[in-house]
């Protein structure tokens, strides 16, 4: 190496160390931008088992169509019963803002309430009274669309269902079977008044194709770890038959027969212990179920809520109300039955409008049923005073059963409903003017 190569080494090595002192402090009076934060997982929302995460958007038809005077009466004096809500459902003077998940990252849906006398009509397929046609009094049900639903599956698999007994060498009593026996007395009986009746069951079959062992998965999961295989297979098969079930009749109802109104069919009991020797009571009831009464373990979950703010908006209560009122009275006339009452503190219930026999709660069917439901718990299917006609079976004209002269009890229950509806829709629709059709 030359000299003269060897005197520039040094000079060379300062500007090196020069430039990158200056690159150094150019970094630090100018860093560069952080790099973005990976973004938060956001969990999906808290929803009951087999629940589709709800579609808010939906919620959209039912802007201004409710004043914040009757969204707040509803919410607090028949959807709920619990303060749960108020950590979910913020309300002024102008709307609600209702949280669509469990965490505050999660997207609030605004809905606008009306000002008073400016409600828009709330987004429905079913039709009350007055948007029927008008009728005659022989056909006060003319027009209207009525689907029946056969409470329970029975048949094979009513010891599954946990609505079977047999007392000694009795016929066993299956719900399932005996709310069918009443659909298929009940549809002519309102199809001679006019309605357009269609079954949600039609045989002691189940609706969805489901089955417990495609749930065995879901059960495991949602079980503890020291739950024995005995009672994960139980939470399978209630899976199916409380759950799977009433939600593949759901999207029937919903998507297929889109009723006016669904009357859902059921025979009450008390615990009965051991369904091959059952206890007997000595005492028989009635009560209607509307929706309602949601409670502070139900609102935090997120299809759950959606379904009380979709009904509370629908209307569906004021129709039931009035519905389950007149069925209820023409059952207690016809009967004689004391209402059943629940605790006044319950969780789970609300009495509506005083009336004994109605009651609020919050069941899957008249949850997901996008139409005014009348659940029905007529009876006690373990009563001394109910079982001998459960026995005797159906018949026509009167019969004696336990000491005096009476008449089929699923007849009974047929005309009871017949009776009621028809006179509901007789005070609520305009009869039709002769005049008007020529004659």
């Amino acid at each position: 190496m030359s000299l003269i190569s060897k005197r520039r080494l040094p000079l060379l090595f300062l500007a090196a160390m020069l430039l990158a002192a200056i690159v150094a402090l150019i970094a630090r009076r100018n860093p560069p931008p952080p790099a973005p934060a990976p973004p938060v997982p956001t969990e999906p929302p808290a929803l009951s088992l087999l629940a589709p995460p709800p579609d808010w958007s939906s919620l959209e038809a039912y802007q201004d169509s409710i004043t914040r005077e009757e969204f707040e009466r509803l919410l607090t004096t028949i959807f709920t019963t619990g303060n749960a809500w108020r950590e979910f459902i913020e309300i002024d003077a102008t709307e609600a803002r209702i949280k669509t998940g469990n965490s505050p990252s999660d997207e609030t849906f605004q809905l606008r309430f009306a000002r008073t006398g400016d409600e828009k009509p709330s987004l429905r397929n079913w039709r009350t009274p007055s948007e029927l046609p008008p009728t005659t009094p022989e056909k006060p049900l003319a027009g209207l669309k009525i689907a029946i639903d056969p409470g329970h599956i029975g048949g094979a698999w009513a010891k599954m269902e946990e609505r079977w007994m047999v007392v000694g060498d009795g016929k066993p009593v299956c719900e399932g079977d005996m709310t069918l026996l009443v659909a298929n007395l009940l549809k002519p009986k309102l199809e001679a008044l006019g309605a357009s009746v269609s079954l949600v069951r039609d045989k002691p079959e189940p609706v969805t194709s489901i089955r417990p062992e495609d749930l065995q998965t879901l059960a495991l999961d949602s079980s503890d770890p020291d739950d024995s295989p005995a009672k994960i297979q139980r939470t399978a098969e209630r899976l199916f038959y409380r759950t799977a079930e009433i939600r593949a009749r759901a999207d029937l109802v919903n998507q297929t027969l889109k009723p006016d109104l669904v009357v859902c069919l059921h025979f009450n009991a008390e615990p009965w212990g051991n369904p091959n020797a059952p206890t007997l009571i000595d005492r028989t009831h009635l009560h209607f179920l509307l929706n309602g009464a949601y409670n502070d373990d139900e609102v935090p979950l997120a299809d759950q809520r959606f379904a009380l703010l979709h009904k509370l908006l629908q209307r569906t209560h004021q129709e039931e109300a009035v519905i389950g009122a007149s069925v209820a009275e023409s059952f207690a006339d016809r009967t004689g039955m004391p209402p059943y009452l629940y605790p006044p503190e319950s969780p789970n219930a609300r009495q509506i409008d005083g009336n004994p026999y109605l009651w609020a709660r919050n069941l899957l069917a008249n949850r997901l049923y996008a139409c005014p439901v009348i659940f029905m718990e007529p009876y006690v299917m373990n009563s001394t005073i109910d079982y001998p006609r459960l026995q005797a079976g159906d018949y026509a004209g009167l019969r004696e059963v336990g000491g005096k002269l009476q008449e089929s009890i699923f007849r009974e229950y047929a005309d009871a409903v017949a009776e009621g509806l028809a006179k509901h829709y007789t005070f609520a629709r305009q009869p039709k003017d002769p005049k008007q059709d020529g004659r």
